[in-house]
């Protein structure tokens, strides 16, 4: 005899960050991947000369933390979401920030460029994550 598993339904704040967290997992995964494999701008066409002033003198080292990072972290995020884990608010914050912070450091070293606007579109989506963690936080439930 097997005893069924029953979990309460997830909340519209744990739906949200689920899905944003795989949106941006996907894309930094993709991204991060992309500029390892082509550290010089093969795969994604990045200017090496943006790099100067910084301690990187390819793509490479910002492709592992972009892939191992930003990548990896939101899918163990989305991970504590599903397992309805306590701390899952909290991991849905931490993801925005360090998102943000992201998006902020890369800003500092090759400056701002909205062509392609993928800075606007990942600062929005830090953003979005964040706001959707502090209020789930703040209302902390499931259901």
């Amino acid at each position: 005899m097997t005893r069924a598993h029953s979990r309460s339904p997830l909340s519209r704040f744990a739906k949200a960050a689920v899905a944003l967290d795989l949106v941006l997992s996907v894309g930094a995964l993709a991204g991060g991947a992309a500029l390892m494999i082509g550290p010089r701008g093969q795969i994604i066409p990045l200017a090496v000369s943006a790099l100067q002033g910084s301690p990187f003198d390819t793509y490479f080292v910002p492709g592992m933390i972009l892939f191992g990072v930003i990548g990896i972290g939101p899918l163990l995020a989305a991970g504590l979401v599903w397992l309805r884990h306590r701390l899952a608010p909290l991991a849905t914050i931490l993801v925005g920030i360090v998102l943000l912070i992201w998006l902020a450091v890369e800003i500092a070293i090759i400056g701002y460029s909205d062509n392609p606007p993928l800075q606007p579109v990942y600062l929005l989506l830090g953003a979005t994550i964040t706001v959707v963690g502090l209020i789930w936080q703040a209302r902390q439930g499931y259901s």
